[in-house]
């Protein structure tokens, strides 16, 4: 997946020449992935699990290879591209919720936010990995290889997925209220429980106010240091092994209550070292607080999602799944009061003055709320 997202942008790029094509490809992802996420929640708590993800990712392989064909027959046109992401977009709500309330069924949940960090530490290395290899195989083959190569990846995931146990809510075969019914039975649900509220709350500040530095990286390397494309590259490679290397602290710490202080704190290191990062001069100097602000992002976002695993209920754990994959779907919005501030003051005083906000609204969010405050008593009163 994550090599593929280069793999769709050279190719659109050379289907059409125009840099909004590129737009065009992730707002046709990111449209499905914000509207249907609700949905997907729902009938992940109304249908077994596992058969769920299978036919999800089979849609993808038949997209892949619905390219692939086009390709070997020299058919290919952007529209093309257009209408598979889409059908991706679609796919993707259904299938990640559903494989979330897996995973706690088979770790349980004094194993879940190790289960968590070694998942998130894998979609961090292949960040870094998936990429690579893919710019590596479409420079040294072709096109046609990179979708092969892709389409039976995607088979071994759908191959993977027979290995695991049928898995469903308790209550999903007495199930007879509307779909509908069971989307506004989701909100409120998390309204009513205000610990997963308060977490879910917490969780945007960084995605919202600092994750989008990433989209600015381009005009940062260039403004602060001169560097063209590899600088870019070599930025983005030191974020996904910071989030490598956030994923293993997590896993080594183990599964200890104190999850409160290590939230907190990993997000207020994270908005402090990615302020540092942008005052650097020297570009390899500023490597270290980058790597450094990425491990901590990886921990803090691996705690606090484990935490509202562990405060829902099962019956709607595919719901709030959903809410917080639309969370990801609604962040690039993040990117756009950035990008502004960008253009007017440059991307250094832009992330420079997200992070300092982000440090400054953690704090206020932990004086007011005593939801907050308590949370490692709720998390211990949900597990027990």
């Amino acid at each position: 997946m994550q090599g593929q997202m280069l793999t769709r942008s050279l190719l659109a790029w050379e289907l059409t020449g125009q840099a909004t094509s590129l737009a065009y490809i992730n707002l046709v992802v990111a449209i499905p992935l914000i509207f249907a996420s609700l949905l997907g929640g729902a009938i992940t708590d109304r249908v077994e699990r596992r058969r769920l993800v299978v036919i999800g990712q089979s849609l993808i392989v038949a997209n892949e290879i619905f390219i692939l064909v086009l390709l070997l027959f020299d058919r290919l046109e952007f529209w093309h591209m257009l209408c598979t992401a889409f059908v991706a977009g679609c796919a993707f709500p259904f299938i990640m919720p559903a494989r979330m309330a897996i995973t706690m069924k088979v770790v349980g949940p004094q194993s879940l936010q190790s289960a968590m960090a070694f998942q998130s530490g894998a979609m961090n290395l292949n960040r870094v990995l998936g990429p690579a290899v893919m710019g590596v195989i479409i420079a040294q083959f072709s096109f046609v290889a990179a979708y092969i190569l892709a389409s039976i990846l995607y088979g071994c995931a759908i191959m993977c997925m027979f290995g695991i146990d049928k898995s469903r809510s308790s209550e999903s075969l007495n199930n007879k209220k509307p779909l509908l019914a069971d989307i506004t039975h989701g909100f409120s649900y998390i309204i009513r429980n205000r610990p997963v509220l308060v977490c879910l709350g917490f969780g945007l500040l960084p995605m919202f106010l600092a994750m989008p530095f990433q989209n600015i990286l381009v005009m940062l390397a260039e403004q602060a240091w001169q560097r063209g494309e590899s600088g870019v590259g070599i930025l983005m490679a030191t974020g996904g092994i910071g989030g490598v290397l956030g994923a293993i602290w997590i896993v080594r710490r183990g599964d200890n209550a104190n999850r409160l202080n290590l939230m907190l704190g990993s997000t207020i290191a994270f908005g402090v070292f990615l302020a540092l990062f942008t005052q650097i001069s020297n570009f390899y100097i500023a490597l270290l607080p980058l790597l450094i602000a990425n491990v901590c992002a990886s921990a803090c976002q691996t705690v606090n999602n484990a935490a509202i695993q562990l405060l829902v209920d099962d019956n709607v754990r595919g719901r709030v799944s959903s809410f917080m994959m639309l969370s990801f779907g609604l962040t690039p919005i993040g990117v756009f009061p950035m990008a502004i501030a960008a253009d007017n003051v440059g991307a250094a005083n832009a992330i420079l003055g997200a992070s300092v906000i982000l440090v400054v609204l953690v704090g206020i969010f932990y004086g007011l709320s005593a939801t907050l405050r308590n949370l490692d008593r709720s998390v211990k009163e949900a597990m027990s």
